[in-house]
Order: structure tokens, then C-alpha cells, then sequence
């Protein structure tokens, strides 16, 4: 699951933080990264495990009203929501209740908020057209699930709230993990039952050795890294850069010279990115320009032994506009 866009974006985080706090450690820094990226690993648990949560609500509404029902005579309240089968299913996940047994992680404390989130289920569209369908496949009562989570659970300041106060890291990670969470719902299959593999922590040895030599690289060389953007672009005021684009570009300038399968143009288009959600407006403009000249310069000097495409005609020097 922790991809190197995410690992992208902590370094960024953590990069940061290390010159900023003073305290200039950088064994400690690095597990600082790794613990940083483990709690992204929790977080997509414990999104998933609110599913669960919402079903067990759901379970407790019928409950009382079946009880009623029974006392004062009506209707009996339908228990197609509760008997949703990939909800089921998931409850029975061996992966995710060893995770949060483990964990010792649920949303018993969050009982209010599990509640509402369960009333606005119960009163969208989505609810009440699933309610009235009469598909009871596996593959309607899974599609549920991922429209509730696209429509009510990823956008949701409340959810964020929560989150905030019991990570640090969260908010920030709640963006990407999202998108690995209705991965998993999508790819949930009915015959897996509960030995249905969730996404594990990484998605290879290789990308965490990735976070640890990028880490590093981007730590220790910093000074040679910082002669080259002065060197590539000497018309170039640094004092107008923000202190995180400094930051960004040392970071991608580690990732050209450190790992020689990765394309310049692929670095330089995801810290751009990376630019445009953490620092100015402009910085992403800035970043791109910069570091395409940067990696011209590397490479005609035989620094970085890599290919870099032409420059399109009319933007020849490729330099940022000033």
C-alpha cells in the first residue's frame, strides 16, 4: 500500500521538519519516516474498519426497532442493510481483525460519530435506491460500499476532526489512502471470504529501500545538491524561492542521482506536484522550470548519466519566468 507517492511526500514532510527543529539527527530522523509511514498503514485499517463500525450501528437500529415491533405490533424493519454481504465479509477479514486486534484500535470511543455517519447513510439516495433495488448480488451490496465511502465518508469534516486529534499524521495521508481504500473495495471477491488478502503495508522491499537511500541521500549530499541549483541557474534569485521549494528540489536532485531507473521527467512531474500541495501558488511553475534546467546541466556535464528530452522549440534555456 505505501507507494512512493506517499514516501515522496513524507520525505518532503520529514526533510522539512529536520531543518526546521534544529536537532539534527538523522538516525532518529529516519525512523521518524518509517514510523510516519506505518501510521499511513494504520490509517488505511482503521478507515476500512469503519465500514464495520457502520454495519455494527446498523445492526443496533434494527435491534430496537425488531423490538418494538414486537411490543406494539407494525412492520418488521428490513435487515437488507445489515445483511450487506461484503460488509460481512469484511468483518470476518482475518487481516483486518488480527490488524486491529493488534492495534488494539476501534471506533468505540467515536460512538456518536459512527451514529450520524449511520443517519446519513440511511437518508442519501444512494441508501435508499440500494434499499429498494431488488439486486441482492454480491456485486451490488460491494458497490454500495464504495459509493457510501466516495460520497459520505472521503469527504467529511467530522472523519477529518477525528482523525486529526489522534494522529499528526493523518490529515495529511487521509488523501492518498482514500484511493487505496476503494481499491480494496473494489477488488474484494466473494469466494476469498475471509482469507481475502487486504493491500499490504508495502507494496515491495524495494520501495522501502527507495524511502531509506532517498532519505539519506537527500540529507547527506544536501551541500552538493544545493551547489548544483546554484551552479545550473545563475540568473536565478534564490531569496524569492520559499524555503519548502528549496527543500523539494533537493529532494528530487537526490532521487535523479540516486536511482538510475527512475526518469528525470517522472521526478521532476511528481515534485512538482508535491509543489503545488505543500508550498506557494507559483512554486510549482518555479519548481519545474528549475529542476529541468538543473537536470540539463547535470547531464551535459556528464554529472547525471541519464537521457533528458529536447526542450520544446521557443523555451530552449527552459528557464523559470522571473
Amino acid at each position: 500500500m505505501i507507494n512512493r507517492e506517499i514516501i515522496r511526500i513524507k520525505i518532503v514532510q520529514l526533510t522539512y521538519a529536520y531543518y526546521q527543529n534544529g536537532n539534527k539527527n538523522i538516525d532518529s530522523a529516519e525512523k521518524e519516516l518509517f514510523f510516519s509511514l506505518s501510521k499511513a498503514y494504520d490509517l488505511y485499517n482503521y478507515l476500512l474498519s469503519l465500514i464495520v463500525a457502520v454495519t455494527d450501528e446498523a445492526r443496533k437500529h434494527v435491534e430496537v426497532a425488531q423490538a418494538r415491533v414486537a411490543r406494539e405490533g407494525g412492520e418488521m424493519p428490513s435487515t437488507k442493510f445489515i445483511n450487506n454481504k461484503f460488509a460481512l465479509q469484511l468483518e470476518e477479514n482475518k487481516m483486518l481483525c488480527d490488524f486491529m486486534e493488534t492495534q488494539n484500535k476501534s471506533w468505540v470511543n467515536e460512538t456518536e460519530f459512527v451514529r450520524k455517519l449511520y443517519l446519513q447513510i440511511t437518508e442519501s439516495q444512494i441508501y435508499k435506491e440500494y434499499m429498494e433495488s431488488e439486486d441482492n448480488s454480491y456485486a451490488a451490496d460491494r458497490e454500495l460500499w464504495r459509493k457510501i465511502y466516495r460520497t459520505l465518508i472521503q469527504e467529511n469534516e467530522s472523519l477529518d476532526a477525528i482523525l486529526e486529534e489522534q494522529s499528526l499524521y493523518w490529515n495529511d495521508d487521509k488523501e492518498v489512502v482514500d484511493t487505496f481504500v476503494l481499491k480494496t473495495i473494489k477488488r474484494f471477491d466473494e469466494k476469498n471470504k475471509s482469507k481475502q488478502e487486504l493491500l499490504p503495508e508495502y507494496d515491495s522491499e524495494e520501495d522501502k529501500d527507495y524511502a531509506r537511500k532517498l532519505f539519506r541521500a537527500t540529507i547527506m549530499n544536501a551541500d552538493e545538491y544545493q551547489r548544483f541549483m546554484s551552479e545550473s541557474s545563475r540568473n536565478w534569485d534564490f531569496s524569492r524561492l520559499a524555503y519548502m521549494d528549496v527543500v523539494i528540489m533537493q529532494i528530487a536532485l537526490a532521487e535523479m542521482m540516486t536511482f538510475p531507473s527512475i526518469p528525470i521527467s517522472v521526478t521532476i512531474n511528481e515534485y512538482v506536484d508535491i509543489a503545488k500541495l505543500y508550498s506557494t501558488p507559483r512554486s510549482g511553475g518555479y519548481i519545474n522550470g528549475m529542476l529541468d534546467t538543473i537536470a540539463r546541466h547535470l547531464v551535459k556535464t556528464g554529472r547525471l548519466l541519464k537521457s533528458i528530452d529536447e526542450p520544446k522549440e521557443g523555451n530552449k534555456n527552459n528557464e523559470p519566468k522571473q
